[in-house]
């Protein structure tokens, strides 16, 4: 083996390790019961092992992963100020056609890429719980993918154990966003302009957030071992039974109307009176674009289009001042 292959190898098996080790890390920062500052640790460490684990990947594949640009037949490198090539960041990777990440997997990392670039200038309130899901599909992402591209031999499920509870397990709702008012605005605005660009498809996969509903159970047998989380399979007869007991209905894609659908609406309800520049004006005095009012969004970043909380709150505006528009 020449010696150029053997310094590529090892540097591949460099970056894999500081892959494994910075995703473990953010594992165990995450189930540590003692730190305050977890998500945040999480999204930085995460971010750094996917972008490890791509640079292995590019230099495995022999695909240059360095800022370039074509001088005639030579390539001229980008560098920093110190000399050091600047290397690909996680989105330039994930950006690049030869990526082998799908793309349910790429919307998880932009997710976090972006709520990253929220918090890495300003302290933020836990977002531990509400944001749970998307981390847990993040590290499920991460240890199937280093199998899948280096080997199984590089899983590193078996480095990690259950993270036992002293609190009942629930699970996230989208709800949850509501219920913390601490929650920083930017944060809020954020998650919900993300989760808006979103498919129905694209928002419920496993691989962009791993949702769990969890039923007590407990063992039929005395002596029986008994875990304290069991998967099945979403169409099994076991889950078929408890989505029909507890009534779990899948979650469909907000309905969306333009301001034109919205004035239509209220003026056949009998508010005849009801134009558009009432409804302008009415959402300009309450500030409804505001995203974190979680009244409507900007749609392909082009259009705004309301969600039914804001039909209501223009119905309930022309119920009140119905001598003005009947």
């Amino acid at each position: 083996m020449s010696k150029r292959l053997r310094r590529v190898g090892a540097i591949k098996s460099e970056l894999l390790k500081k892959s494994r080790e910075a995703a473990l890390a953010a594992v165990q920062i995450f189930n540590n019961p003692n730190i305050g500052f977890k998500s945040e640790s999480y999204v930085v460490l995460m971010i750094i092992a996917w972008t490890y684990l791509l640079h292995a990947y590019f230099r495995d594949q022999k695909i240059e992963y360095r800022y370039c640009r074509q001088s005639g037949k030579r390539r001229e490198f980008d560098r920093t100020k110190h000399g050091a090539y600047k290397y690909w960041e996680l989105e330039r990777c994930l950006n690049d056609a030869k990526c082998p990440i799908d793309k349910d997997t790429a919307n998880n990392l932009r997710f976090l890429i972006g709520l990253r670039h929220e918090i890495e200038h300003q302290m933020t309130t836990r977002i531990d719980d509400i944001l749970s899901a998307r981390f847990q599909a993040c590290g499920l992402n991460y240890n199937e993918y280093i199998k899948k591209l280096f080997g199984v031999n590089n899983g590193i499920e078996r480095h990690l154990s259950f993270s036992l509870q002293f609190s009942t397990i629930s699970t996230e709702q989208k709800e949850l966003l509501e219920e913390h008012p601490g929650l920083p605005v930017n944060i809020q605005g954020y998650i919900k302009d993300f989760d808006t660009e979103l498919s129905d498809d694209e928002f419920s996969n496993p691989r962009y957030a791993y949702r769990i509903l969890f039923v007590p159970k407990t063992a039929n047998h005395k002596g029986q071992a008994d875990r304290v989380i069991e998967f099945v399979q979403s169409d099994s007869a076991l889950a078929e039974a408890v989505n029909k007991e507890y009534k779990i209905i899948k979650e469909t894609e907000k309905k969306k109307y333009l301001p034109k659908q919205i004035v239509d609406l209220m003026r056949s309800e009998g508010y005849s009176g009801f134009l558009m520049h009432h409804h302008t004006k009415l959402w300009q005095s309450l500030d409804a674009r505001n995203t974190v009012k979680g009244y409507g969004s900007l749609v392909a970043g082009t259009s705004w289009h309301w969600y039914e909380r804001w039909v209501d709150v223009v119905r309930t505006h022309c119920q009140e001042n119905k001598e003005k528009y009947l």
